[in-house]
């Protein structure tokens, strides 16, 4: 169980804060909530039952798993899925295991892609650029945060382990 003041990752939200911990009742049941709000947007409120298993609700990363994560930049990243349909359902069900080090290679993946469509005058599809740009929002911030930098920082490392 998480606690007032923690910071965890929250499935599409990303990094949440947890300002609150409390029953309320919803269609006459009474279940203990969380209530918080994305870093960044305190305007936006988030409510989840603490024993939801609907979604993902995890720690923040520690310093040495961030390290290790960024380092994993330097191999070559999860196998490319020629197939658009295929490898849509696959990146995706990865990105909702939660599992960052799956998570980073799927990025490491698209980086690469990208760079390599590029240097070709050609683009990422539609549905691997979103998904790279969810990724990298949620992980890049996530990995700034476990190591008290900066998203750029974060990006610039990753960027010039790729190249």
């Amino acid at each position: 169980m998480f606690h007032i003041g923690d910071v965890i990752i929250y499935s599409e939200h990303g990094l949440c804060e947890i300002e609150d911990i409390c029953e309320k009742t919803i269609y006459d049941v009474t279940r203990t909530y969380y209530v918080m709000h994305p870093l960044g947007d305190t305007k936006l409120t988030i409510s989840t039952p603490v024993d939801s298993d609907k979604v993902l609700m995890l720690e923040l990363l520690n310093r040495d798993d961030a390290m290790e994560i960024i380092d994993s930049f330097k191999e070559p990243g999860a196998k490319w899925i020629e197939d658009i349909r295929q490898r849509n359902m696959k990146y995706h069900t990865v990105v909702k295991s939660g599992n960052r080090k799956d998570i980073a290679q799927i990025a490491n993946t698209l980086m690469r892609k990208e760079r390599e469509f590029g240097q070709n005058n050609k683009k990422l599809y539609d549905q691997d650029r979103k998904l790279l740009n969810t990724i990298q929002t949620i992980l890049f911030t996530e990995l700034a945060t476990s190591l008290d930098t900066n998203v750029e920082e974060i990006r610039n490392r990753i960027t010039s382990v790729i190249l």
